[in-house]
């Protein structure tokens, strides 16, 4: 069966990362932006990353300049890749297999954006939730220490929902 492991990704500087170096740990995949609605999420995932590290969960994240702006920015700590294409024919082939193992799981309809999200991406694609693509950043994808997807959540879906589920894998 494949898993995230059987992927590699190019870190920051280009050079190539195997996931293979994250086994046995419990993963946060992120489509990750500089300038959105979601940035802020930086934070937040900083915080998780802080709390749960130690007991084997990483964020890996996206280029230099992207790196600059989250570290002086938010000062996050968790490792970064390469800008990928996350959807259409040349999407990046890690996120190809996360999509499909995990399809759109709906945005929170409590989150203040929601509504937002909602009717821009109705314009565009009025058939969006029946799609597996990617539809904003932030998207998050859960690994478990075998490398399965075992979830997704959307940029609306709350940090404390995600921090319950990585505590049940860990």
């Amino acid at each position: 069966m494949k898993t995230v492991y059987d992927f590699s990704v190019k870190d920051r500087k280009g050079k190539s990362v195997s996931l293979k170096e994250y086994a046995n740990e419990v993963l946060l995949i992120v489509n990750t932006a500089t300038k959105c609605g979601f940035t802020p999420q930086y934070e937040e995932l900083e915080k998780l990353y802080e709390k749960y590290h130690a007991q084997g969960f990483e964020v890996p994240g996206t280029d230099e300049s992207i790196h600059q702006f989250c570290k002086l920015t938010y000062n996050t700590e968790f490792p970064r890749f390469k800008k990928v294409k996350v959807n259409g024919d040349d999407a990046d082939d890690l996120f190809k297999f996360l999509k499909e193992q995990k399809s759109f799981a709906g945005f929170d309809p409590a989150h203040k954006l929601t509504p937002v999200l909602e009717e821009m991406l109705a314009k565009d694609a009025p058939d969006y939730k029946e799609t597996a693509d990617i539809k904003w950043n932030f998207t998050k994808f859960l690994i478990n220490k075998r490398g399965m997807v075992v979830a997704r959540f959307e940029p609306t879906e709350s940090l404390d929902n995600i921090a319950k589920q990585i505590e049940e894998l860990l």
